[in-house]
């Protein structure tokens, strides 16, 4: 394993049964990075993070944390990642401060290093003055900061963080990326699973999978310019609704969605396809404002990666 690497998985798999939740994933994740793996629900996403917990033994292939091998020193790995996972694991009838003691007595953190530690994670997450409050009294995004900081409380070389920002409000998704980078930029390797895409573009590299298999990497700006196959153009007219029946009436289209008040076509030579746009609209009474040729958000270009698969 190189020692610039935090993380090498070579053509991981799991079955369950005839099932297969992981189809031969790779990848690699270079040290103080924040890497992003991207998907639907049920995509394989916790399966492939639970393989490199230790916490799941993959059917086939290996990996490689923090240079221990994913099967056979699993505990070497534990005790140098931190881990969020999407119920945040915390104990709801004990205090903010509780739980800090207990997580970090878990990972062995003790008196005077644990007292500097929990001043460090309540200061970070904004919880000073909240140290008594019980768990369950606190907001969904209060709670996320308080899950990240039992995570971190030893001080782990990488932290695995599984839909971490599922159910939580906007502004508390933002704020916990702030969070996320104060830590990358201290030298932690952050492995996050999401299914926002907007989330995807505060990473350096991501990996984007569906039905197991691995439909996409590279950084944002690579995937973007290298897998999206097509132009997006984009539509801004008074029925988005009926606008969308009517294109995909047209069948000249790889995919026509809404995306908030706006309509995206993704098509080969897209921009030759404006004029037609304009009129199959038109002729069904609908007000078209404009119609133009944009940039590929990376939710195209998922879309587009698993038209190719």
């Amino acid at each position: 394993m190189s020692n610039n690497h935090a993380v090498e998985a070579t053509e991981l798999t799991k079955k369950f049964g005839d099932f297969t939740a992981v189809d031969r994933v790779s990848f690699t994740i270079q040290r103080g990075e924040i890497f992003g793996f991207l998907g639907p629900n049920g995509a394989g996403k916790t399966t492939t993070i639970r393989m490199l917990l230790g916490l799941l033994r993959p059917t086939s292939g290996h990996g490689q944390v923090l240079g221990f091998d994913i099967v056979k020193q699993t505990d070497e790995v534990k005790k140098r990642i931190g881990y969020m996972s999407q119920r945040f694991s915390l104990y709801n009838d004990l205090t903010v401060e509780e739980n800090l003691n207990f997580y970090g007595r878990t990972y062995g953190v003790r008196n005077q290093r644990l007292r500097e530690r929990k001043a460090y994670i309540l200061g970070m997450a904004g919880l000073e003055g909240r140290e008594r409050e019980l768990t369950k009294n606190l907001s969904g995004g209060w709670k996320q900061r308080l899950a990240l900081g039992t995570a971190i409380i030893h001080e782990p070389e990488m932290v695995f963080l599984d839909e971490p920002t599922a159910g939580v409000d906007p502004i508390s998704r933002r704020a916990f990326w702030d969070l996320l980078y104060e830590l990358a930029d201290g030298g932690t390797t952050i492995f996050v699973t999401t299914h926002y895409m907007d989330e995807a573009e505060h990473c350096q590299q991501l990996a984007f999978i569906h039905g197991g298999r691995i439909a996409a990497r590279g950084s944002p700006h690579d995937i973007k310019e290298n897998v999206m196959q097509g132009q997006v153009l984009e539509i801004d007219c008074d029925q988005p609704e009926a606008a969308i029946l009517a294109l995909r009436q047209l069948g000249l289209f790889d995919e026509v969605a809404l995306y908030g008040a706006l309509i995206h076509v993704i098509a080969e030579d897209g921009e030759d396809h404006e004029a037609t746009i304009m009129r199959a609209l038109r002729d069904e009474g609908i007000r078209v404002e404009s119609v133009d040729l944009i940039a590929p958000s990376l939710e195209d270009v998922f879309v587009s990666a698993l038209k190719e698969k």
